[in-house]
């Protein structure tokens, strides 16, 4: 991707909102049945969402990633650890009390390396229960939009990226085990726990949307000796090549937003719960899907094989896929598409039309009953993505968006999917909840919106200053029925949800939308089949309260499902099932 350098002065970035690119309507973004959330942006405001507890992370600003263990919450950030940044490491919140979290501890980045001081960001955080294990991404940053010492926007600071492994048996104080240098530095990555050795086998799946056509777009790490320090690459996948010349044409400088141009780096990826089938998020390349079979069976030398011809992608415009999660026991995909706003003249140019602001991005279910040719089957959006909801730069009336269209987002970004509802967070269109009982009707069933705090310590370079003061950014997680969420300039939220099928939520236990911990694999292939996989200490629920029959006690117990035999074994779930292929 073509990059160009800006000066940086203090905690601001110096960009010139002159000469502004003009972008029309988005050609091809409007094909299929729309529904549009009635709920306008207003921070401070919410429907079918309340507010449980609220902990502003010292008004720090740039929070990142979101992972729990039990009742600890882990906050990485996105920028780097300046001495001006306040409280820049992952910060360790107690939620025993989920309507009065605390902060209890920072982990900080020279625990890990003196290097990632400078440049780089805690901003990909997971956790693997069984193993009690914390893992965390450190990768280079950006001085445009993170406010780092680095240069991550134009090739990045001396690799010092790495990925940090903490035991957090006692989870209030992360204990460094090891770390490991990938080869390529990671970006989005998808935890995938066996389900047949939920103890003793993991794998990370990552990309690197920067070595897109390189070999290295997905990486997946074997992490199951991580205690012992044997960390290793097992697979990469790149189908970048595969797109005609045209399909991977960058767009021209000066950009006025109309010349045919793409960016078909691979983003995000998910994958279904047993780890047979890949869905790859490629931004302006469209989604497409693969057989990871071999991978999930430990294949020696195991083979990722595309299964959507490149020509068969589901495809809606040049702009980008950021996220597809599928939902859970149906053949569709939800997919997610994140819009920065301008940054000026210069983000489009800088960027790519990601950076092209009003009406930002959206939502989309993809149907994937044939995943040889998956299909756009419908399209979601607030307010605020309205085409008439933008103001060209050449109206006289653009001044008064002038900061919004050009520093702020209201797109969709990260998903976290129920088989009949998502929970997204929309950028400072708040956390989102959409009714997806009729894939082809998407609607809107709430949001939640903040009432911003009074200021952020680190303000992000391109989604505040012209924001309405909420950011949601992470993947919801859904921890006994209440949903944890990250907000990049206020903190750390825990609402619940109170709209259409939140007896959903409720019955959940555990579930996010970039792993298959916890209640992803019951909800993929129903509770008949199997109960869970995960350990009780991240809050598995017991076989009975999904409905199966029981004999036995807590421990040692043995539960009668259609799939086979289930064990439950002092607080982890044994699955003993018969072969299924994935549905989708």
């Amino acid at each position: 991707m073509r990059r160009v350098a800006f000066a940086r002065f203090g905690a601001s970035v110096v960009i010139a909102v002159t000469a502004l690119a003009v972008a029309g309507p988005r050609a091809g973004a409007g094909t299929t049945a729309q529904a549009l959330d009635p709920g306008a942006a207003v921070a401070g405001t919410s429907s079918n969402f309340t507010l449980v507890g609220h902990e502003p992370l010292y008004n720090r600003g740039e929070n990142a990633a979101i992972t729990l263990y039990g009742h600890y919450v882990y906050i990485g950030s996105r920028t780097d650890s300046e001495p001006h940044h306040l409280h820049p490491g992952v910060l360790v919140v107690d939620a025993a009390d989920p309507s009065q979290p605390k902060v209890v501890n920072e982990v900080s980045v020279t625990s890990v390396d003196p290097h990632l001081v400078d440049g780089y960001t805690s901003r990909e955080l997971r956790v693997w229960p069984q193993q009690q294990m914390l893992m965390v991404v450190y990768m280079s940053c950006s001085d445009i939009l993170h406010q780092c010492a680095g240069n991550g926007d134009v090739g990045g600071p001396p690799n010092f990226q790495q990925i940090a492994f903490f035991d957090i048996s006692t989870p209030s104080s992360p204990r460094l085990v090891t770390t490991f240098v990938p080869k390529a530095m990671p970006h989005e990555l998808f935890l995938w726990v066996d389900p047949a050795n939920p103890a003793g086998r993991a794998l990370v799946y990552s990309t690197s949307p920067n070595q897109s056509g390189r070999g290295l777009a997905l990486s997946v790490f074997d992490i199951s000796k991580w205690r012992s320090a044997q960390v290793g690459e097992l697979a990469h996948f790149d189908v970048a090549s595969l797109y005609t010349a045209a399909e991977k044409q960058l767009c021209p400088l000066p950009d006025d937003g109309t010349s045919p141009c793409y960016d078909v780096r691979l983003h995000s990826i998910s994958l279904t719960p047993d780890g047979t089938q890949l869905y790859m998020a490629h931004l302006g390349g469209g989604v497409l899907v693969a057989d990871t079979h071999e991978v999930a069976a430990g294949t020696p030398n195991p083979k990722i094989t595309l299964v959507t011809p490149i020509a068969q992608r589901a495809y809606w415009d040049n702009q980008g896929a950021h996220s597809a999660v599928k939902i859970p026991g149906r053949p569709y995909l939800f997919t997610t598409e994140e819009i920065y706003g301008k940054l000026g003249y210069v983000g489009t140019q800088a960027f790519g039309r990601a950076l092209s602001g009003c009406p930002w991005g959206w939502a989309r279910v993809v149907d994937i009953a044939d995943a040889a040719r998956p299909t756009v089957v419908s399209q979601y959006k607030i307010d605020k993505n309205q085409q008439t909801s933008c103001t060209a730069p050449t109206s006289p009336g653009y001044v008064n968006v002038l900061a919004e269209d050009n520093f702020s987002s209201y797109a969709s970004h990260n998903p976290t999917v129920l088989p009949d509802l998502a929970l997204v967070t929309w950028h400072s269109g708040g956390l989102r909840a959409v009714d997806l009982r009729d894939p082809a009707n998407p609607v809107g069933a709430g949001f939640f919106l903040p009432a911003p705090n009074a200021y952020s310590v680190t303000p992000d370079p391109a989604l505040e200053p012209g924001s309405n003061g909420v950011i949601a950014w992470s993947y919801p997680i859904i921890s006994n029925g209440l949903i944890y969420f990250i907000d990049i300039r206020n903190g750390l939220y825990i609402v619940k949800y109170t709209g259409t099928h939140a007896q959903q939520v409720q019955h959940v236990r555990f579930l996010e939308g970039n792993s298959n911990v916890g209640d992803a694999y019951r909800l993929e292939y129903g509770d008949s089949e199997t109960a869970r996989v995960v350990s009780d200490s991240v809050g598995a629920a017991s076989p009975a309260e999904v409905g199966l029959p029981m004999t036995g006690g807590a421990a040692g117990a043995t539960v009668l499902g259609a799939g086979g035999v289930i064990a439950v074994v002092a607080g982890t779930v044994l699955v003993r099932r018969r072969r299924r292929r994935a549905t989708g």
